[in-house]
């Protein structure tokens, strides 16, 4: 592999005592990290320790949108109007901005979550709805997600940077991820998901693949994610 990738995981997803995720193992590995805003998870103290990591290990903040949905982790399908999407999405970005701003760091990037992440996917109006949340709090933000589907196309049309992401711990169908229901058999062990990454990259089918996904709560989560680096010969400086 000749160009650079970089390397991105959703994290602060604890909340008050429970703890969820390896996210400081998994901090030292990445250069791209998506914090959770206090809706699918993560509250303001983590939201607040999640940044002081990143900013010591100099990896690059995004705002992790998620549905109100604690208790289902964000990953149970709730019906949303457009309207409805675009004020969830706009306050996480200024919850997630305020404690950015008090360490003196940038949001660089957004990534939905979960039942959002799929919901947006497949439904144009949603998906435009999220966009312009974006666009209005800051048009500069890249926007991860999957490639050829409506959030990067309704992200483009309105000039924000889209970052296309492979998920490195799902398993893929006929290039189709499988977000939900997997199982740890069908992700294999982390030589074979490195191995999967490499190929990912080489196939033409996955041309402008720009970010690869570990989950921190995925089970060895950063042995996986070391097992990618290794794989790779580059990453993307996260102070470029």
């Amino acid at each position: 592999m000749s160009s650079a990738i970089d390397l991105n995981c959703d994290m602060g997803e604890s909340f008050g005592v429970y703890r969820y995720g390896a996210d400081e193992e998994m901090m030292a590995l990445i250069t791209s990290a998506n914090i959770a805003c206090g809706f699918h998870g993560g509250d303001p103290r983590i939201m607040r320790e999640t940044v002081v990591l990143a900013k010591k290990y100099g990896v690059r903040v995004g705002a992790h949108i998620g549905l109100p949905d604690r208790e289902g982790f964000g990953r149970r399908y709730i019906q949303m109007s457009p309207n409805e999407v675009y004020d969830l999405t706009l306050y996480q970005l200024g919850a997630l901005d305020a404690f950015l701003r008090a360490e003196k760091m940038s949001m660089t990037h957004v990534k939905l979550h979960g039942a959002l992440y799929m919901m947006a996917s497949d439904d144009l109006a949603l998906s435009k709805a999220f966009a312009e949340a974006v666009y209005v709090f800051n048009p500069s933000l890249s926007v991860f997600t999957l490639p050829g589907c409506n959030t990067s196309m309704s992200a483009a049309r309105l000039g924000i940077r889209v970052i296309h992401e492979y998920f490195a711990d799902r398993p893929y169908t006929d290039g189709k991820v499988k977000m939900f229901g997997w199982t740890l058999n069908e992700i294999g062990s982390p030589v074979e998901i490195a191995s999967r990454v490499a190929k990912m990259l080489e196939d033409r089918a996955y041309a402008g693949i720009g970010t690869i996904c570990v989950h921190s709560d995925t089970v060895g989560a950063p042995a996986i994610m070391k097992a990618i680096r290794d794989q790779l010969l580059h990453v993307v400086d996260p102070q470029e």
